[in-house]
């Protein structure tokens, strides 16, 4: 019988693997044929087969362009990414600590700040620039945009440290005071090292959602284009589109490194901790 049943699983656990390489085919194909065809000749096209094999459209993606500047806008985007991401860490942190007790109006202002991710993302963003504008100053990407992109990014982070202060086993930092440790030592040495993964999680929401946001980015950018506006922009324009063939796998290639540093930096907290842990008797 147990045979059997081993048998009745690995027959009903082929059809569902068959499906997740499907999904992940689907899922990572485009993207793949994209990577594939960024490294044509000069005289490549878009379509199979290649014409020639080169480095030719990466070079030019650091060169001079008749139209659009992809170096300025990335550094932009990167700019930008990096300061939301280090604001929505502070902040999510921040609130979740005060979110640990109840105070009069919690709830109003936790549902306000939820709401910015029902409105749709262009309306936020014609708000914030029409806001601007009327106080007297120009939409730029290092404010406006930054402001807008917050009402992005903060939510998610908000609600990740919701959750990890709920579960949060407060017996650590009883232990901690009992044993004679000031507040501010029971969060440095016991708090922030037990919440640092999942505030890492929220450092990687943070960037990845402010580094291709377009929507809320249209009306807020000023005269100066984040990534996502200029490559909108250039599509417009007489550009080759090998060109974006190659921006989109240094972009892929970039989105992979930094999820695969966040978790590499989460393993390694995990495992520094389970080194410090005292061993049983």
């Amino acid at each position: 019988m147990a045979a059997l049943g081993k048998t009745k699983r690995k027959a009903g656990f082929i059809p569902l693997t068959i499906i997740f390489i499907l999904f992940i085919v689907f899922l990572y194909g485009p993207t793949a044929t994209i990577a594939i065809l960024s490294f044509q000749g000069p005289e490549g096209g878009l379509t199979f087969p290649m014409n020639g094999v080169s480095l030719h459209w990466f070079r030019q993606l650091f060169e001079e362009q008749q139209v659009g500047d992809f170096g300025g806008s990335l550094t932009r985007s990167l700019l930008l990414g990096l300061s939301v991401m280090l604001c929505t860490a502070v902040f999510s942190l921040l609130a979740g600590l005060a979110y640990r007790r109840s105070f009069k109006g919690g709830d109003a202002l936790f549902y306000l700040t939820l709401v910015s991710l029902i409105l749709p993302s262009i309306l936020i963003s014609l708000g914030i620039g029409i806001m601007f504008d009327r106080i007297g100053l120009s939409p730029a990407w290092y404010s406006s945009a930054f402001g807008a992109h917050l009402t992005w990014t903060l939510p998610f982070g908000l609600l990740i440290m919701f959750a990890v202060f709920n579960r949060f086993n407060k017996s650590y930092e009883a232990a901690a005071i009992d044993m004679g440790a000031t507040a501010w030592q029971t969060f440095r040495l016991v708090v922030f090292p037990l919440i640092l993964p999942s505030l890492i999680g929220v450092c990687l929401f943070g960037f990845t959602l402010s580094y291709d946001e377009f929507a809320r980015t249209l009306m807020t950018a000023g005269t100066f284009n984040t990534q996502p506006l200029e490559i909108y922009g250039m599509t417009t324009n007489v550009t080759t589109p090998v060109l974006f063939y190659a921006l989109g796998t240094m972009t892929t290639l970039f989105s992979f490194t930094l999820i695969s540093s966040a978790l590499i930096a989460i393993w390694a907290v995990r495992k520094s901790r389970a080194r410090k842990a005292p061993t049983g008797v």
